[in-house]
Order: C-alpha cells, then sequence, then structure tokens
C-alpha cells in the first residue's frame, strides 16, 4: 500500500514537484498540428501547471509563450497576428515565436525598453501530426525512433481527448491487460470487416478468432513484465488449448506512453499528458504498417465522439457515461456503449480527480502498474540527485530506442516467445521504414 507523501511524489506535475520537474525532461504533445490551422492559428494551452499560448505566425513559424503579457499580465491568447509575432491588444506589445520583444508602440518614440524585456519561450517541434513542447531548462532531448515518428505522414494519424483525472491514472489503465476481459467485454462478436479504427474488434493474428470472443473466454491472463529499453515490455498470455495461446504484446514508454496493437497491421502509440494534477489528455498516434491511414474515416469515427475545441467527450461524467442497465444485462459488460474510450474513461475517473492510492490493493494482475511505479520514483530520485532518467536521451542514444514491437495474435503454447517476434517481423517486412524493435 501507497503512503500519501508517495502518492503525491507521484502525481504533482507543477513547477518544483517532483513529479513535475522528472515530466520537464521530456518532451510533451500540446496540441494536434490541425489545432494550429485556420484563419487565425492561436490557441491556448495548459500544460503541466503552466498557461500557455500556441500560435503559428504569417512564416509558418510555431511558438509557445507563456500566456501572460509581461507588461501587465493580460492575456496573450486573445493577441492579434500581426508584424511578425504576436501582439498583446492591451498596448501592443509584440512578442515573436522566441520570446523577443519586438515593440512596444505605447512608449515614446526611441524608447529601447523592448530591449529589455523578453517573454518566456519554449521549443516546438511537429512529430507524428502533434506539436510537442519541452517546458525544461537546457536543450531539449532527442526523439526516439519509435515507429510512429519514423513513418511518413502518409501512414500515421494523430487524435487527443480531454480526461478529467490525473495523468498517471489514466495512464494506468494502459498498461494493465487484465481489464480488458471485463471492461471492454462483449456479449455478442460483431463483422470483423466493421473493425478498421475500432480496438478489440479485429480477429487476432494468424486466427479467426474475434478478439472480443478472446477477452470474454479467457479472462484470466498469465502476465509478465520485463524491462526494455524504452521501458517495459508487457506480454499477456490466455492459454486456448494445449496448442494454442493468445498472445499480446504491449509496451510502457517511459514515463507517460503505452503502444499497443490496434490489429495486425496498425498499432496505437498513446501519451497522457497533464493539463494540471487533476485533468490531462490523452494524445494518440495510430501507425499503419501496411495501407495507408484512411485519415478521413478515423477522424470521422472519433469527431462524432469528441466536441471541439477542447476534445471533450460527448459521453461522459456530465451524463453518466451514457449508462444503461438494460444494455448492460444483454450486450456489454458495462452497459456505457461499444466506445472502448467511453469504458476507460468511467474506469479512471470514477477513481477520482486524484486517485487516493493509500486505499488500494494491488494483485497480481497489476505487476505491470508496480513496476511502472518503481520506475517513476527511480527516475524522480535520479533527477534530483543531478542525474539523466530513464528515456531522457541524447542524440547518440535516441536512434537506438525503436518500435516499440507490439502484437496480438493466437501462437503456440510451447513456443510462444519465438512465435510474437515472428509476427512482429512479418509487418515490418512490408514498411520500409519500419527497424526491428530493439532488444
Amino acid at each position: 500500500m501507497m503512503s500519501a507523501e508517495q502518492n503525491r511524489r507521484l502525481t504533482q506535475v507543477g513547477p518544483g514537484m517532483p513529479g513535475g520537474a522528472l515530466l520537464r525532461h521530456y518532451w510533451q504533445p500540446v496540441a494536434l498540428a490541425e489545432e494550429l490551422e485556420g484563419p487565425r492559428p492561436v490557441r491556448p494551452v495548459r500544460l503541466l501547471g503552466q498557461d500557455l499560448v500556441l500560435f503559428r505566425d504569417e512564416q509558418g513559424r510555431v511558438g509557445l509563450l507563456d500566456r501572460d503579457c509581461p507588461h501587465r499580465n493580460a492575456d496573450l491568447a486573445f493577441g492579434r497576428l500581426e508584424d511578425g509575432g504576436l501582439r498583446c491588444p492591451f498596448h501592443g506589445w509584440l512578442f515573436d515565436v522566441a520570446g523577443t520583444c519586438l515593440d512596444t508602440p505605447a512608449e515614446p518614440e526611441g524608447s529601447r525598453l523592448c530591449d529589455r524585456i523578453r517573454q518566456k519561450a519554449h521549443p516546438v517541434e511537429e512529430r507524428g501530426g502533434i506539436l510537442w513542447a519541452f517546458l525544461g531548462e537546457g536543450a531539449p532531448p532527442a526523439f526516439p525512433a519509435l515507429d510512429c515518428f519514423a513513418a511518413p505522414a502518409t501512414h500515421v494519424f494523430a487524435f487527443k481527448g480531454l480526461i478529467e483525472c490525473n495523468w498517471l491514472q489514466a495512464l494506468e489503465v494502459g498498461i494493465d491487460p487484465a481489464h480488458a476481459s471485463f471492461l471492454h467485454r462483449f456479449f455478442e462478436d460483431e463483422d470483423a470487416s466493421q473493425s478498421y479504427g475500432k480496438q478489440f474488434r479485429a480477429a487476432s493474428a494468424d486466427s479467426d478468432m474475434p478478439m472480443t470472443r478472446v477477452l470474454r473466454e479467457f479472462p484470466r491472463p498469465r502476465i509478465e513484465v520485463e524491462p526494455a529499453p524504452h521501458g517495459l515490455r508487457i506480454t499477456a498470455l490466455r492459454r486456448l488449448s494445449d496448442a494454442h495461446t493468445h498472445v499480446r504484446v504491449t509496451n510502457l514508454v517511459f514515463p507517460q506512453a503505452f503502444a499497443i496493437p490496434l490489429s495486425a497491421e496498425m498499432t496505437i502509440t498513446q501519451w497522457h499528458v497533464p493539463v494540471d494534477d487533476g485533468s490531462c489528455y490523452w494524445f494518440a498516434i495510430f501507425t499503419s504498417f501496411a495501407a495507408p491511414v484512411d485519415k478521413a474515416r478515423m477522424r470521422e469515427q472519433r469527431l462524432a465522439l469528441y466536441e471541439l475545441p477542447d476534445y471533450r467527450p460527448k459521453v461522459g461524467r456530465h451524463n453518466a457515461y451514457g449508462f444503461d442497465a438494460e444494455e448492460q444485462r444483454r450486450r456489454t459488460y458495462t452497459g456505457m456503449g461499444e466506445d472502448i474510450n467511453v469504458h476507460d474513461q468511467w474506469a479512471v475517473e470514477s477513481q477520482g480527480r486524484i486517485q487516493d492510492r493509500t486505499r488500494e490493493h494491488l494483485a497480481s494482475s497489476d505487476k505491470a502498474i508496480a513496476a511502472n511505479r518503481r520506475l517513476l520514483f527511480r527516475a524522480m530520485d535520479a533527477v534530483e540527485r543531478g542525474e539523466t532518467p530513464l528515456m531522457a536521451l541524447d542524440a547518440a542514444a535516441a536512434p537506438g530506442v525503436t518500435g516499440p514491437a507490439t502484437m496480438d495474435g493466437i501462437g503456440p503454447t510451447e513456443g510462444w516467445e519465438q512465435y510474437w517476434p515472428e509476427v512482429d517481423r512479418r509487418r515490418r517486412q512490408g514498411a520500409p521504414w519500419a527497424r526491428l524493435a530493439a532488444e
């Protein structure tokens, strides 16, 4: 059982907090690239408890500044895009993407006040359809050579959604292989041809058995967790018979992401990014190893479920997650519809804005969650000693962190250890950009 102090250490993300200090060693997803499209590419954002403004200037450069104007702290998210930067409507002070003050027009002619003014600016990079920000000090780390970053733009699709709870409990549902047999249980199997873009709907590799049936009929997986260059590799084994075992390989990408299979041809790499201590966004990159992603179809599927501009789910706490008692009796285990994101959202939001881990009792099926918490504590300790934490990579190390390999298939009960890497290799053969994941 965890102490209250340990729980605070894990969950508090603001400046000066141990957890916040750790997360500021990494690039953080701040917005979808498409959010800066349109006639006025300016967006207020809140990240790791800090209020910021994201914008694209007339030259196409992206900037991320502290949101309060350094003159008298007016809100720069209402600024005007003009003259090479973002201009505060209060007195006209103008800042470029680097935070340089270009103009203080209300001052007397010849004033050099702007030479002494600088707004805090944060580095921004675009990868995989997402804009990434670095809120730490010094040079940012290098991006690892993950599949979602190596794939061409035609083969990735990015989306996000708001979750009203702490980032860690949102992440932990994604590294918990046991919950899917209950939380995502469907009492009937649907046509696999309708499974595009939907998790747990397609058949497993090397089988015509629907994943929904596997989860429903084999709810006691054997879970193995092992260290990997990117964090943790998690293997869930559901023994179907003496001859065949369902093998599902997923990953923790330290410190905030997981990588999981969506289908035999597509994976999801998903980050959980704190807005503040009590809310977060998930940012997902769907990566195809075969045909280009049908982005229009993927976007249409998801926009039907989320309200813009905040990407707030249409079904959630505010309407009891769409709970229907008759549906729970006849069709789904939760009675909350067929979107598994709603199921996950209920599970993690029902724990409270910040889960009280002093009241939980971890079980053997939670071994990945326990292992990840140990990694987080060790990484926070390393930061406090002035050391570089896991996955804060330099340019020499980043190309060696690849993949990570994920798979979902039905293979031999004896020899599954050799089976799953072979399935991963087969998938990568058709994708020239996909390197074999580092072991």
